[in-house]
């Protein structure tokens, strides 16, 4: 956090209205102040790197550069900012994947003012923070035990679980095979049984049901 104690945020957003309000609400709120504002992903990363604001407010859906890659970049290059997702996805995939990238808190659009305010203070202050139902999930998922996770995944073969959890982690075929010491053809066999055992069907499908079950 700044010296003098200031919280400095930067609010991106696609919506000029969105970006505007907040910043109203920001203005109105001591101690906190809003430092830049960005429409795009890659616009967000300039800003946190130009401005090192302590917070960074980040919407998910962003042109370029989704808002879960511009915080996966910022988490990187400025890792000092804070990044809370401010969004309307509700789904695991969203919520996960923004976790993933490095996001400290995730927020629903539709929150409360107050509630906006509490998330930018505890994240500048070291502090993970999620919306009411957003943290139930994320409790729900870790008080799983880790058999029940892998229960979804009971009729895979240990390498057929080896290559799901490497398309979880975002690997294409040709580094899996050579991360396995194996050959495409061989990874491309791998994933017709995976989406068959699984009953998926596609890659992306696989991914979802791969990253919501923990096992990337």
């Amino acid at each position: 956090m700044s010296d003098d104690s200031t919280i400095r945020v930067l609010v991106a957003d696609d919506h000029p209205v969105v970006r505007d309000g907040l910043c109203a609400l920001l203005r109105s709120v001591p101690g906190i102040t809003p430092v830049a504002t960005a429409a795009t992903g890659r616009e967000a990363i300039r800003g946190a790197v130009t401005h090192n604001p302590d917070v960074l407010i980040l919407d998910i859906q962003m042109p370029d550069l989704t808002g879960i890659e511009a915080a996966r970049e910022i988490s990187r290059v400025a890792p000092q900012t804070a990044v809370v997702m401010l969004t309307m996805f509700q789904d695991d995939d969203s919520l996960f994947a923004a976790i993933r990238a490095g996001a400290r808190g995730y927020i629903l659009k539709g929150a409360a003012p107050d509630q906006i305010v509490h998330a930018i203070r505890a994240a500048a202050g070291g502090e993970a923070v999620f919306g009411s139902g957003v943290a139930r999930r994320i409790l729900a998922f870790l008080s799983a035990a880790p058999e029940q996770h892998a229960e979804s995944f009971a009729q895979l073969t240990p390498r057929e679980r080896e290559v799901l959890a490497l398309i979880a982690q975002g690997l294409g075929n040709h580094a899996i095979a050579d991360r396995l010491r194996l050959n495409t053809k061989t990874i491309s066999n791998h994933l017709s049984a995976i989406y068959t055992k699984l009953g998926v069907a596609d890659r992306a499908e696989a991914i979802t049901r791969a990253r919501n079950a923990g096992l990337a």
